[in-house]
């Protein structure tokens, strides 16, 4: 019998002590003989839907596809606009990227319309970027038995908190997390006769942003109002920009090597909660903001959030992304805020109105605490 060689043993004793290390070893077992790969040609023209796609990653997503020479449809109620113009984008890109893009009008919900329509239409490839629960993707499965690839917009939320960060595609995942919906959408990704492969951003920013991440902080270092943190403040966590998840979303399309295959994606950095205030202030041409630190423990919030984040150091290793699909974020942080804050804050355009009400709570408290 042949002897193992001892550097085998060398790396699998150094993976506990350093976490990225694991990452790496544990993958590239697994990445590099992708089972059942489809062999297709990345540079061929593809048929895509999109579920989703007029809110915000889509949006970036769907200009690159188009640019790229793909048919994009996206599939919507319609409710918003199918296309807006992009701050910055010039009148010539955005008649002709309006041009180009379909709009297939309907509710996911409605699987009867999903099945038929999409099984009318037969597309290669299908984005599933606002999936949430597995019954909502097995219509799309049902309607498209030739599909190509499946790609899902996943979240790093899956994984089970742990004191031994970062998170890694091979961590233990939470079936109880608030995200369970995307966990078992994987599931059934895996235990169907199909190409899948999947996405795990942990906060995402950006132009168009919904979701309050950068945008808190604007409105306090706007109105000149100390910054309000949990706890120590030294909390870890991570943010990649909306444009580096689409060149990910890009990178994985016809790629064999991502066949039923799960990536972290983000920016390379990991950022305290007061280094994230510090670097929005920087990206917004703001002074250094005053923090306030508080035990939130002490407060009743009701049902409003007093702070955008999850209390707790939460990031994740993006070297898969970047060893297996040759994927680099193009951001680092301050960047990636500057250019949200000059595409979008900046001009006066946000998603929600500043409310303070839960700010004034803490600082009224720190307040008689001091005096």
């Amino acid at each position: 019998p042949t002897k193992q060689p001892p550097i085998s043993l060398l790396s699998s004793s150094l993976s506990h002590f350093n976490g990225t290390k694991l990452c790496q070893i544990q993958y590239k077992r697994k990445v590099y003989q992708p089972k059942g790969a489809l062999h297709i040609a990345a540079s061929s023209t593809k048929k895509i839907l999109i579920m989703g796609g007029t809110r915000f990653i889509g949006v970036f997503l769907s200009r690159l596809l188009v640019k790229e020479g793909h048919q994009v449809t996206l599939f919507t109620r319609g409710k918003a606009p199918v296309t807006q113009q992009l701050p910055g984008e010039s009148d010539s890109d955005y008649a002709e990227f309006k041009s180009k893009i379909l709009h297939l009008k309907g509710d996911r919900m409605d699987f009867d319309f999903v099945k038929s329509s999409l099984s009318a239409e037969g597309y290669d490839v299908v984005y599933d970027i606002n999936g949430r629960e597995a019954a909502e993707v097995e219509p799309i499965l049902d309607a498209l038995p030739n599909l190509e690839q499946f790609i899902y917009c996943s979240s790093a939320g899956v994984y089970l908190k742990s004191d031994m960060l970062p998170h890694c595609e091979t961590d233990a995942v939470d079936p109880k997390s608030r995200h369970k919906g995307k966990l078992n959408t994987e599931s059934l990704l895996e235990s169907r006769d199909v190409n899948w492969t999947s996405v795990r951003p942990v906060y995402i920013y950006g132009p168009l942003n919904y979701n309050p991440v950068e945008e808190w902080f604007f409105h306090r270092l706007k109105a000149g109002r100390p910054i309000p943190i949990p706890n120590s403040g030294v909390q870890i966590t991570q943010l990649g920009h909306v444009k580096d998840l689409a060149t990910a979303f890009i990178a994985v399309l016809g790629n064999e090597k991502a066949s039923k295959q799960v990536f972290n994606i983000s920016g390379e950095k990991y950022v305290t909660f007061d280094g994230l205030a510090k670097a929005c202030a920087k990206a917004g041409g703001f002074p250094e903001p005053e923090i306030v630190h508080y035990n939130p423990k002490e407060f009743d919030f009701g049902k409003k959030k007093a702070f955008p984040f999850r209390d707790q150091h939460f990031f994740a290793s993006v070297e898969k992304a970047k060893h297996v699909l040759g994927w680099k974020p193009e951001f680092d942080l301050v960047e990636g805020l500057t250019d949200s804050y000059n595409l979008d804050f900046g001009r006066g355009t946000f998603r929600k109105e500043a409310d303070f009400s839960t700010d004034d709570m803490i600082l009224g408290k720190s307040f008689v605490l001091q005096s």
